[in-house]
């Protein structure tokens, strides 16, 4: 399965806003310029993510968008799920009736269990540790350049 622009750039602005909300919303537009998101593909992305309750927004001079929950109860499983939709990688995974064979194919087993374990690890996942993972990486990129 590949993931489409819509889940990875869904999953960049909300790593942004984790790392960047600070009480106080963040500008669609300081997100798209940080994550090279154009305004307008970034806008159709967080519309899903306000009405999932995931995302709030927030109108006026000062406005912006806030997760709506602390990253640590935002999952990938959710994010992905809400933009892509199912993840499994043969349609017969979800709905054996579109191949005859569904019932007795081995390889069908094992488009299953790679669905299970990509559900596994995006469940497991949640913005919070994310937005970890990230700062680690930030921290190793100046300490490999610090003399």
């Amino acid at each position: 399965m590949k993931l489409s622009t819509r889940g990875r750039y869904a999953t960049r602005a909300l790593l942004d806003l984790a790392l960047n909300q600070r009480e106080k919303p963040v500008s669609l537009k300081d997100i798209a310029q940080r994550q090279q998101i154009s305004l307008p593909y970034l806008e159709h992305l967080i519309t899903p993510l306000i009405a999932a309750g995931i995302v709030r927004s927030t109108r006026g001079a000062r406005g912006g968008v806030l997760l709506a929950r602390p990253p640590e109860e935002i999952r990938l499983s959710e994010v992905i799920q809400l933009l892509e939709g199912s993840i499994a990688p043969a349609e017969c995974v979800n709905n054996p009736g579109v191949c005859m064979r569904s019932e007795f194919c081995a390889t069908r087993d094992i488009w299953g269990e790679l669905k299970k374990a990509m559900n596994g690890i995006l469940e497991a996942t949640t913005l919070q540790a994310l937005a970890e993972r990230q700062k680690g990486k930030e921290h190793s990129e100046k300490a490999m350049y610090c003399i």
